[in-house]
């Protein structure tokens, strides 16, 4: 649970908008993912489908699955975010093992490293290769809060009013 909610929270806070969560409902995940885009603003949403297999055949877009066992990041990436310029994308990020059909219903497999790793460490560098790292420059409507970079201490600005908090 807390990893598929980091997965969310990272595909948001990188430039995705929207979230779709498969296999066994959680409506715990999907409300924290909710709160969290109420708060910090943008456009992102989380949702339900039960079947996995459905919810990758009817997107009408580019599909990559990321997988320790596909053609490296570098080598694809170009070809990826050519296709991302005119084409909605589907990142698809297994958890627990990952049923083989999955790799022939996508456009590209990817790997990160051809080691075991995490989904979120995954999801964050694809993220980060596509976009070259303009998604470190994202700002998002509607947010609620906002944080202040500080080089010490923590400061939070809340519907105009700032939240100071001392350093950890």
């Amino acid at each position: 649970m807390r990893m598929t909610t980091h997965v969310g929270l990272t595909g948001r806070a990188l430039g995705a908008h929207r979230m779709i969560l498969c296999g066994e409902r959680d409506d715990h995940i999907l409300s924290s993912l909710r709160k969290v885009a109420q708060n910090w603003g943008g456009d992102f949403e989380a949702v339900y489908e039960r079947n996995w297999q459905k919810a990758i055949e009817q997107f009408e877009g580019l599909k990559v699955h990321l997988t320790m066992y596909g053609l490296p990041v570098k080598e694809v990436i170009g070809d990826i975010r050519a296709r991302v310029a005119r084409d909605d994308l589907l990142i698809v990020v297994g958890s627990e093992k990952v049923p083989g059909r999955i790799y022939g219903l996508v456009d590209y497999n990817v790997s990160i490293s051809s080691q075991p790793h995490s989904e979120v460490s995954s999801l964050a560098i694809f993220l980060d290769r596509l976009h070259e790292g303009r998604e470190l420059d994202l700002q998002f409507a509607g947010a609620k809060r906002r944080i202040v970079p500080m080089a010490r201490g923590k400061r939070v600005e809340m519907s105009g009013r700032p939240n100071e908090t001392p350093g950890e």
